[in-house]
């Protein structure tokens, strides 16, 4: 799970050694223009804890994606981060939320107090449909394809570069999700619709099963458009080191989500009286007794879809 982040910071293979252990009270330099700080929230639905991304440099201020939890020493860490050329911290121009669930929204308000000039809070707002603990309302809202663009302030010896974010609405694992391609490097910031070392869940009626697998066939697109390489997820380490490498992580996602849900349309033909909770152990046999009650939440996300499929096809064939 690894080997994309050490093709992104090692690419020769003979430069300093990247450390690829999980610690929190420090950021990881990825490239020089982004550093990662995860959240000290690990924990069975987010691996490792939540990847927080400072994109930028000290010439042109920083984007802060996914400031993660309401946790005040990670927050003042991602503070610090993000600096100024005198070396103070506070740098950010932006903070932007990739959606509004309760490990990366509510660590916004927080950042944006600790800095002087307070940065704008972008995203999109939770959907009505959104539980109530994912509530979140940006000060901004971005639209689709909109560009973030971070331009050097002044003549910073070693600061020439800008940094532009493309937005991607991926609606799916929740409504108002939101990927980020940072366009000068073809990196992909996936927030949680693509995670490294396991699937996302889908969880009704904020996550759709059918947009998520049309928001799947967006950011292939956008791969193959902009010779991405490495995604960047929001949990779990670096994936990618080719354009093929980078698609074919997004290509096997949907493969995946397409053949788990041919073997629940088997299983549901098999036993029609049955409920969801006959199907889900012989839907999900193959996963522990311990992960199904959260994949419950995208057994139904994939029901679904095929009532909706099954009803397009009905009327397909009608006279």
């Amino acid at each position: 799970m690894a080997f994309g982040e050490m093709a992104l910071v090692c690419p020769t293979g003979d430069e300093p050694h990247h450390a690829l252990d999980w610690q929190t009270e420090q950021p990881v330099r990825l490239l020089r223009n982004v550093m990662r700080l995860t959240a000290p929230n690990p924990g069975f639905m987010t691996g490792p804890g939540t990847n927080s991304y400072l994109v930028g440099d000290a010439g042109t201020g920083f984007i802060a994606i996914d400031p993660g939890p309401a946790d005040a020493d990670h927050i003042e860490r991602l503070w610090h981060a993000a600096m100024h050329p005198d070396g103070s911290g506070g740098n950010i121009a932006m903070i932007v939320c990739t959606h509004s669930h309760a490990d990366h929204s509510p660590g916004a308000a927080p950042l944006q107090a600790l800095c002087a000039h307070a940065p704008p809070i972008l995203g999109l707002p939770s959907a009505p449909t959104a539980r109530a603990a994912s509530a979140f309302t940006p000060n901004n809202s971005l639209q689709n394809n909109e560009l973030l663009r971070l331009i050097p302030r002044g003549l910073e010896v070693g600061f020439t570069s800008s940094h532009t974010l493309q937005v991607i609405h991926t609606p799916g694992h929740a409504a108002n999700h939101i990927c980020l391609l940072l366009l000068e490097d073809g990196l992909l910031f996936s927030g949680d619709h693509i995670l490294n070392g396991s699937t996302t869940v889908i969880d009704p009626p904020d996550g759709h099963m059918g947009d998520y697998l049309q928001s799947l066939d967006t950011l292939l697109a956008a791969c193959h458009t902009h010779d991405v390489q490495f995604i960047l997820p929001a949990h779990g380490h670096v994936l990618g080191g080719s354009l093929a490498t980078a698609g074919g992580a997004i290509s096997h996602l949907k493969a995946h989500r397409l053949k788990r849900e041919a073997k629940i349309a088997a299983v549901v033909a098999a036993h029609p009286q049955g409920t969801v909770e006959d199907w889900l152990p012989l839907a999900y046999d193959d996963v522990a007794p311990r992960v199904w009650p959260v994949a419950k939440r995208s057994l139904l996300a994939h029901l679904e879809h095929l009532e909706l499929i099954q009803g397009q096809h009905t009327k397909a064939s009608a006279p």
